[in-house]
């Protein structure tokens, strides 16, 4: 198995559900970004409007404002190895991040928008994520009659979209789906792993961690985040888009280790 990946979380939003406005301002939001490499992040997923459930679609160009110039900086200040993703489900945000020195898209939508897959030919890799609805009405929409193939089909018809040779597949946990729903999901993340794509999970701090564990803090849901990150690792998943870098790597590093171990 190749070695895990880790994704760090970088909102440059008021009202991120977990971080929203804890970063400040540029100067913040880039000292974060950097902390995160130097705690071992592979690379930096940077966004500027909240998909929580029930969230508001924020103007192009607030969203612009919010992202680009910190791409622009983190990309001048961070090593090379250290990529730099821009999560947005609107082109319109992603060519001017690609320009200041995005180098992946992280696409929300899976690549609903044709200029979309349109621009996913000009960055070196892709992550499609499920989602059924918009983040505003998500919720409405968790009526799976089978959701591990609804939710697998519906990847591949996504990555099969992007133009580009690298596309991850993400299951989009917590988005249109149930805490029940979610946990089977990480369950099964070795039947996504099965389709030949790298599969990235995104389960940090989520809802469904707190629902189960009865903890309503975000910031009290690192020991559910990690245990999160161990099984999809077991499965098979290869990155992890983490709010907590330092202790996601040391355990990655450690599965890794125990696992090349005679």
């Amino acid at each position: 198995m190749s070695r895990a990946l880790v994704v760090g979380v970088l909102n440059c939003t008021p009202d991120s559900f977990s971080d929203g406005g804890q970063h400040g301002d540029l100067a913040g939001q880039v000292a974060a970004g950097l902390a995160m490499a130097a705690a071992g992040a592979d690379w930096i997923d940077v966004g500027g409007e909240s998909t929580r459930p029930g969230a508001a679609r924020v103007p192009d160009d607030v969203e612009i404002s919010r992202v680009v110039p910190v791409i622009a900086e983190l990309r001048a200040r961070l090593p090379p190895q250290v990529r730099i993703s821009i999560d947005t489900r609107k082109a319109a945000v992603a060519a001017p991040a690609l320009a200041a020195g995005a180098s992946i898209l992280n696409d929300v939508t899976g690549l609903r928008d044709p200029e979309m897959v349109a621009l996913s030919a000009r960055a070196e890799a892709v992550v499609v994520m499920h989602m059924r609805g918009e983040p505003a009405d998500m919720a409405q929409h968790t009526d799976y009659r089978d959701l591990l193939a609804e939710v697998r089909d519906s990847l591949l018809q996504s990555a099969r979209r992007a133009r580009c040779a690298r596309v991850y597949i993400d299951p989009g946990i917590g988005f249109a789906k149930t805490a029940q729903q979610s946990l089977s999901l990480l369950r099964h993340t070795a039947d996504l792993v099965a389709t030949g794509y790298p599969v990235l999970v995104g389960a940090s701090r989520k809802s469904f961690i707190g629902r189960t564990l009865d903890l309503p803090l975000t910031h009290d849901r690192l020991g559910g985040s990690l245990a999160a990150v161990a099984t999809a690792r077991a499965g098979g998943a290869v990155a992890f888009r983490v709010h907590d870098v330092a202790p996601t790597r040391q355990l990655l590093d450690l599965l890794d280790a125990i696992g090349a171990a005679p």
